[in-house]
């Protein structure tokens, strides 16, 4: 079923593009892919980082107002994850790397969701400058970090496990 969506998002306009016919595209989605990463890690990092008492001198709330732009480097991640996949996806499908950095997404969005349905945002929102986070609270921040560090650390390996050689 995965080979045949493969075979599918390769013939499309977006796979062909992506795979050659337009030779600009993979190397713009490459640095559109990096922007986003560092949109989305630099933001989330921020919060996580001052939960975990960095920075305790600010206080929590005005750090929220970043998470509109973190959710604006996924997005640019997803898009252009999508295309470099449509470009070649034969070179992902079979790849440990790819599958394990689909995992840490699907992990750290787990954690996000959970974070809020706990109810320790609005919690965490009213912390003061020098306030210390609830210890659950350091906990999603502390997994968050984690996962995300996952997500890039086996994004590069795609480069080095699987068939890229």
């Amino acid at each position: 079923m995965l080979g045949a969506f493969a075979y599918w998002i390769h013939a499309t306009a977006l796979g062909r593009a992506a795979g050659g016919g337009v030779p600009w595209l993979g190397p713009a989605c490459l640095t559109l892919h990096f922007v986003g990463l560092a949109l989305l890690i630099g933001c989330v990092g921020a919060f996580d980082l001052r939960l975990l008492g960095v920075a305790r001198g600010l206080p929590v709330g005005p750090l929220r107002g970043l998470m509109p732009w973190a959710v604006l480097g996924f997005s640019i991640n997803l898009a252009t994850g999508l295309i470099l996949f449509a470009g070649n996806p034969f070179q992902y499908i079979d790849n440990l790397a790819f599958w394990l950095k689909m995992l840490f997404i699907v992990l750290a969005g787990i954690n996000a969701v959970l974070y809020y349905l706990t109810g320790l945002r609005r919690r965490v929102e009213l912390l003061a400058a020098g306030q210390h986070a609830p210890v659950l609270a350091k906990v999603f921040a502390a997994a968050s970090l984690f996962l995300w560090v996952g997500v890039i650390y086996w994004g590069r390996m795609l480069l080095i496990i699987g068939n890229f050689l």
